[in-house]
């Protein structure tokens, strides 16, 4: 039974999102740690917080949230599950 619940452990930490993995195709627009505005248009996202993040990402999934760079971030994020977005804000907040 122990072997049971650490062989379901380690399979749980290995489908876990990696948020630095995911990240980098953030880090050409947005910089490797957050810190640029992308395309000289969005918010400096290392300044935003955990949630505001969150609500960013998701929101641009649906089309509920952005301005001039809606349509392009939709489609970065179209394939981003809840918790590749848990993973990628809590990266930027590292």
């Amino acid at each position: 039974m122990k072997v049971l619940f650490a062989i379901l452990g380690l399979t749980a930490l290995l489908a876990a999102s990696d948020g630095a993995a995911l990240y980098k195709k953030c880090a050409a627009c947005h910089g490797a740690n957050g810190e640029k505005k992308a395309l000289g248009k969005s918010h400096i996202i290392k300044d935003m917080s955990h949630d505001d993040i969150v609500t960013a990402l998701k929101g641009y999934q649906d089309g509920t949230y952005g301005g001039a760079m809606k349509a392009l971030m939709k489609g970065q994020v179209a394939t981003l599950k809840d918790a590749d977005i848990e993973a990628i804000a809590k990266h930027i907040k590292k």
